[in-house]
């Protein structure tokens, strides 16, 4: 049930869900701004029907999900935060923008920053250096599950060209959606026992679902009840009006809590030609696998009988509970009424791993794309484990679960504040002994806020380590996400890593990405 990773990255500003923070993150210069962007936002929560059911959503300016960025390479993004909501701080992470020079606008709370208080207003202003698709949301407590997100597209600077052609475009934001508020997910998931909040209500196609009824229900009656959609109402599908032998790019960014999905259009392949901000080697697939924190670029041709087709978007990874988000392709001039003639495309077993691996494997870097280090100057590997803590269920990396510090870390390193958090280095790998296939013989884990350090331009691998939670037979599909930075993902791997895995390292074409997945069964290096 153990599952392993690596990926390798040379050090700047290298933060993950752990922290990993460069010795010298002074050293980056901001590069000159070509155009400014200026945005004034309010964040409150808000009612609204993101899948037919009155809910609560914290939204920005009244909008759910948030405003759409969109700027050129090299321009520089400048947005006036206010804190509108009544009880608690807010912080807002810009996934996949590398920050250059401005890692204190990251917003990442008690690491970059102290959250923004209610009635305050702080300004983020960064230079977005690179072409692609990403997305923002919010990094503090659960606030993204409550709705704070939105899309961020780099279009490529003024007189420069894609490497492919297409007539127009769309922008997808997956997202899974809960009915019980936050809070009362926040207190089940830091309760003893343990209460699991369980598997979404809906997944969201930007901001809208369908819950209780199905739009395709007209295909199988044992499905519930069709969706009765009247005109403008807030969960009306999003849909994608096409006009024939064209060619689309569709922008696709999952910034979903819990849900791993496999997104599909009926009748159509996709082209895959950029993930995490990068080109990738163009292939075809039927289907697209897609986890947490994860962006890519797809390009279909509307090639087909002008009819309407299914977009679909199902769970993987876990046992699906959660029906199907749905949505379509709409072959103007046909009506949006007039639906497909065939049933939506089938959610792959989500426990098929080797095929979710197989797709992954595919993801491979343009040939432009810088190289990977063939030597590297440390590496550490890092084992995920599900422990407990004082009978808290808590996540841990090498037996130690983050105690997130008062003062951000970024602070304390600029100021020398030594006191504000563990001064130790945390252990760079875990006992030989242990078995990544059963739970831990010692479920206890520990408590710590030390950091790993790294020198500037050093090149560090780091091994991802799965391993079967507290419960045997269990384990968890993880994506990791690295702030600040991309990374070369070498390969893949079963089991537990040896020095012997090391001999499948690809260092000729990796995906550099921002985001890589670890799988149950499976590893990622």
């Amino acid at each position: 049930m153990g599952s392993l990773g690596s990926f390798r990255s040379c050090s700047g500003l290298f933060l993950v869900y752990i922290v990993l923070i460069s010795s010298l993150i002074q050293a980056s210069v901001v590069a000159a701004a070509i155009k400014g962007h200026f945005y004034k936002w309010e964040v409150e929560y808000m009612f609204w029907s993101p899948d037919g059911k009155e809910n609560v959503v914290m939204g920005i300016n009244g909008r759910f999900p948030g405003p759409t960025i969109r700027a050129r390479a090299g321009d520089t993004i400048h947005i006036e935060l206010l804190n509108k909501l009544h009880t608690e701080g807010v912080v807002i992470h810009w996934h996949g923008i590398r920050q250059l020079g401005t890692p204190w606008a990251d917003g990442t709370a008690a690491i970059t920053q102290c959250v923004i208080n209610p009635s305050e207003t702080f300004s983020y202003r960064f230079t977005v250096d690179r072409a692609g698709t990403y997305f923002y949301h919010g990094h503090y407590g659960m606030q993204r599950s409550a709705g704070l997100y939105g899309t961020l597209i780099v279009d490529v600077a003024e007189g420069e060209r894609e490497p492919f052609h297409y007539d127009g475009e769309f922008d997808l934001l997956l997202s899974d959606w809960w009915h019980q508020s936050v809070h009362h997910q926040e207190v089940g998931l830091s309760s003893i026992p343990f209460r699991w909040i369980g598997e979404p209500q809906t997944l969201l196609i930007n901001g809208r679902g369908q819950y209780d009824c199905s739009l395709a229900a007209k295909y199988n009656k044992n499905l519930i009840n069709e969706c009765n959609i009247k005109g403008g109402e807030q969960f009306a599908p999003y849909i994608l009006h096409v006009q024939p032998n064209k060619t689309y790019r569709i922008r696709i960014a999952s910034t979903t809590a819990l849900a791993s999905l496999n997104l599909a259009v009926g009748g159509h392949k996709m082209l895959v030609v950029e993930a995490d901000g990068n080109y990738v080697q163009p292939f075809l697939t039927n289907s697209l696998d897609i986890y947490s924190g994860e962006s890519y670029s797809v390009l279909i041709t509307t090639n087909q009988k002008p009819n309407n087709y299914w977009i679909s978007a199902g769970v993987i990874g876990r046992e699906p509970h959660t029906p199907q988000a749905l949505t379509l392709l709409n072959y103007l001039p046909n009506s949006v009424s007039k639906l497909p003639k065939f049933p939506p495309p089938v959610t792959p077993p989500w426990n098929d791993t080797a095929r979710s691996k197989a797709f992954t494997k595919k993801v491979l870097a343009h040939m432009n794309t810088p190289k990977p280090p063939k030597n590297y100057d440390r590496r550490i590997i890092l084992l995920n484990t599900q422990n407990k803590y004082n009978g808290f269920t808590k996540w841990a990396i090498n037996n130690v679960s983050l105690s997130l510090p008062a003062t951000p870390y970024l602070g304390s390193l600029k100021y020398g504040l030594q006191g504000a958090f563990d001064q130790a280095n945390p252990p760079e790998n875990y006992p030989e002994k242990y078995d990544v296939m059963k739970p831990p013989v010692n479920p206890n884990t520990t408590v710590g806020s030390g950091i790993y350090k790294f020198g500037y331009k050093n090149t560090v691998d780091v091994i991802l380590q799965n391993a079967n939670a507290l419960k045997t037979g269990v384990s968890e599909v993880h994506p990791w996400h690295l702030h600040g930075h991309d990374f070369w993902v070498l390969g893949y791997g079963e089991g537990k890593f040896t020095n012997n895995d090391e001999s499948k390292f690809n260092l000729k074409n990796p995906p550099y990405k921002n985001t890589a997945v670890i799988f149950l069964m499976g590893g990622l290096h």
